[in-house]
C-alpha cells in the first residue's frame, strides 16, 4: 500500500511540474507564432475551403491551436469545429465580394444529421448568392454525401466509391457478459417503449423497440431521400433503387445514378475549378480556411445593438449538478440561465439542446430554472440531434419548441437501474462483504446483497411516481390533457417529423429560425438584436489542462488496479447509470 501511495504521489508530483514547465514552453511558443492571431487579408477571387471532416461541436473557443500549422506533433487531428462558426463563415462568405465560391469536404463528418441538416441549409442560403459550391472526395459516407449533395460540382476518385445504402441503427447487448461475470442488472421502468435497460436484460430488440426503431430510421431516411432528391434533380424512386442495388458504391454506378457530376482525380478536379474561376493552368487557386477566414474583415456590417439573445448550450448527456467534458451539469446550466434572465440586455432566451438525457434529479432541477424564466422573458428551445428523454424535459417548459426535421426527440419515460455485484466479488475476485445495521434499510441501495421484496417495490413505486411527474409537466408545458401525452410518451423516441406532426414540437428549423422566433416573441426588429453564446468555449490552455488531468487519473486506475483497470472503469461507468434516470433506449449511431 505504500509503494502504492508513493507511485501515485510521485505520478501527481511529476504531472504538476510537467505541466508547469509545458505552459511556459507553450507560452514561448505561442508568443513565437503569434501572427497566427493577425487579420486575414483576403484576396481577389478567393475560395472558402470548408473542411468538415472534424467532429462538429456547437461552439469552439477562438483561441485556437496556435501550432496547427507547424503540423507534425503540434496538429490536432482530432480537432472540433463548431457550428457557430461555420454559419458565420457561410453568411459572411455569401456576401464577401473576394469569395467566389466553396471548396467543401465532407467525406465523413462526425456529426448527426440535424447538425449536417443545418450545415446543408446554410449552403443551400449561401448559394442563392449566385456563387458555387464545388466538392471532390476520394469516398463518402452516407452523412458526408448528404452534405456534398447540394454542390455545383461533385468529383469522385476514380478508384473510390459511396456509401449510400440507406440507414441503420446497431444496438449491443451485455447480458451474456454480465451473466459470465455474476453481475445481476436490477431494473426498473416505466413505459413499453423505455428500452435503455434492455442491452442489460436481453439479448436482442423487443418487439417494441424494433418498432420504434423502424419508424424513426424510416421517417429520417425518407426525409434525407427527398432533399438529395431535390437537389440533384432525381425522383425518390430511383433514389431507393439505388440505394438497395448499391448502384453507387462504385464510381461509375454513382455517376450514372446522377449522384454525382464526374468522376475524376484530384488534378482533374483542379483544372475545372481553375477554369471556374478563369485562372491558367500555371496559377494556384487562393483557397481559404474557416478559421483564417473568419479572421478578415466582415463584408457583415458591425451590429451594435445593445439588445442580446442568449443562446445557451446544453451538449451531452446529463449527468447531475455538476459536469465533466462533454456532458451537462445542472448547476453550471442553470447558472448560465440565471445570468441570462437577470441580465436586462437579454431580451429573449434560446435553449440550444443536444441531448440524449440523463439524471431525472438534475432534469427537473434545469426545467424548473426555465419555468422561472419564462415568466420573465420568452424561452424558445432549439433541438439540434438529440433532445430526448432528459434532454426533451429540458425544452418542454418553452414558449415554443424548434426542431430539425431528424433530430431524435421524445422518449417521455423514466427509469431506475441498479447492479447487484454480489457474486461478482465473491466468485471472480474472492471478496465478501457482511454488515452491521441499525435500521432495517440503513445500508440500501447496495451493490453487495440482493434488494428485499420490499425495496424493489419501493423502488418501482419512486419510478411510478417519477413518470408522472414527467408526463404532467410535459403535458401542461404542450398544453394537452394527460391521457393525449401519455399516448405518446411510454418512452416512444421520434423523429423531429414525427413530434412536429403529433404535437411534442412546434416548427421545423434550425437555431436561425429559434432565433427570429425569440426575437419576433421580444418585439425586436432585424438588426436592432445580437445573438450571444454562453456558456464561453474552453480556449486553448485550458483544453490541454484538461487532458492532462484525465490522463493522470487514467495512470493512478492502472497503478492501482493493473491489468484490472479497464474492466473496473466499465464498472464505473455501469455504476453512473444508477438511480432515476431520464435517458433515451440508446445514442443511437446511424451506419
Amino acid at each position: 500500500m505504500l509503494q502504492f501511495l508513493k507511485y501515485v504521489l510521485a505520478t501527481i508530483v511529476g504531472l504538476i511540474v510537467f505541466s508547469i514547465v509545458s505552459l511556459f514552453i507553450i507560452i514561448g511558443i505561442a508568443a513565437a507564432v503569434g501572427s497566427s492571431k493577425d487579420e486575414t487579408t483576403l484576396k481577389d477571387n478567393s475560395v472558402l475551403k470548408l473542411d468538415l471532416n472534424h467532429s462538429i461541436v456547437e461552439n469552439v473557443s477562438d483561441d485556437e491551436n496556435p501550432f496547427k500549422d507547424l503540423g507534425g506533433a503540434f496538429m490536432d487531428n482530432n480537432e472540433s469545429i463548431g457550428m457557430v462558426q461555420i454559419r458565420e463563415a457561410l453568411k459572411r462568405a455569401a456576401v464577401d465580394s473576394h469569395i467566389k465560391g466553396i471548396y467543401l469536404q465532407a467525406h465523413y463528418p462526425q456529426a448527426g444529421y440535424a447538425q449536417l441538416e443545418e450545415i446543408r441549409n446554410a449552403l443551400l442560403d449561401f448559394k442563392k448568392s449566385g456563387k458555387f459550391i464545388y466538392s471532390y472526395g476520394e469516398s463518402f459516407t452516407e452523412k458526408g454525401y448528404y452534405v456534398t449533395s447540394v454542390s455545383d460540382k461533385i468529383y469522385l476518385n476514380p478508384a473510390g466509391g459511396m456509401d449510400f445504402n440507406g440507414i441503420s441503427a446497431e444496438v449491443s447487448f451485455y447480458k451474456g457478459a454480465l451473466d459470465k461475470l455474476d453481475i445481476k442488472p436490477v431494473v426498473f421502468r416505466v413505459g413499453e417503449y423505455k428500452s435503455a435497460v434492455e442491452p442489460y436484460l436481453r439479448e436482442n430488440m423487443s418487439d417494441a423497440n424494433k418498432q420504434q426503431y423502424s419508424l424513426l430510421l424510416n421517417s429520417i431516411n425518407n426525409h434525407i431521400f427527398e432533399q438529395i432528391a431535390k437537389s440533384r434533380n432525381i425522383d425518390v424512386a430511383t433514389l431507393k433503387k439505388v440505394a438497395d442495388e448499391l448502384i453507387a458504391y462504385k464510381p461509375k454506378g454513382a455517376l450514372a445514378s446522377k449522384l454525382v457530376t464526374d468522376v475524376g482525380y484530384y488534378d482533374e478536379f483542379e483544372a475545372d475549378f481553375k477554369k471556374k474561376l478563369k485562372k491558367e493552368t500555371e496559377d494556384k487557386i487562393d483557397f481559404v480556411g474557416l478559421s483564417k477566414f473568419l479572421k478578415a474583415e466582415s463584408a457583415i456590417p458591425f451590429n451594435d445593438s445593445q439588445n442580446k439573445i442568449a443562446v445557451i448550450v446544453g451538449e451531452g448527456a446529463i449527468i447531475g449538478a455538476k459536469a465533466d467534458k462533454g456532458n451537462i451539469g445542472s448547476d453550471d446550466w442553470v447558472a448560465e440561465l440565471r445570468k441570462a434572465r437577470e441580465d436586462k440586455k437579454v431580451k429573449a432566451i434560446v435553449l440550444r439542446i443536444d441531448s440524449p438525457g440523463g439524471s431525472s434529479l438534475a432534469s427537473d432541477v434545469m426545467w424548473r430554472e426555465v419555468e422561472l424564466t419564462r415568466k420573465v422573458k420568452p424561452v424558445i428551445a432549439s433541438m439540434a440531434d438529440y433532445a430526448a428523454s432528459g434532454g426533451y424535459y429540458m425544452a418542454m417548459a418553452a414558449d415554443t419548441i424548434v426542431a430539425e426535421p431528424t433530430t431524435i426527440t421524445g422518449s417521455i419515460g423514466i427509469f431506475a437501474q441498479f447492479f447487484n455485484f454480489e457474486n461478482f466479488l465473491k466468485n471472480k475476485l474472492g471478496i465478501t462483504n457482511d454488515r452491521v445495521n441499525t435500521n432495517a434499510h440503513s445500508d440500501f441501495p447496495t451493490v453487495t446483497r440482493e434488494m428485499t421484496d420490499f425495496e424493489k417495490d419501493w423502488f418501482q413505486r419512486s419510478v411510478d411516481a417519477g413518470y408522472e411527474t414527467f408526463t404532467s409537466k410535459a403535458a401542461k408545458g404542450r398544453k394537452m390533457t394527460i391521457e393525449k401525452l401519455k399516448s405518446l410518451a411510454g418512452g416512444h423516441v421520434w423523429s423531429g417529423i414525427e413530434a412536429k406532426a403529433n404535437g411534442l414540437v412546434d416548427v421545423l428549423g434550425g437555431l436561425d429560425d429559434a432565433i427570429k422566433i425569440a426575437a419576433k416573441k421580444a418585439k425586436l426588429k432585424d438588426g436592432d438584436y445580437k445573438a450571444k453564446f454562453y456558456p464561453q468555449p474552453k480556449s486553448f490552455i485550458e483544453e490541454i489542462f484538461e487532458k492532462k488531468e484525465e490522463e493522470a487519473q487514467a495512470k493512478i486506475m492502472k497503478a492501482q488496479f493493473g491489468e484490472l483497470a479497464p474492466y473496473v472503469k466499465q464498472i464505473q461507468d455501469l455504476k453512473a447509470r444508477e438511480g432515476l434516470m431520464t435517458l433515451m433506449p440508446e445514442v443511437i449511431e446511424f451506419k
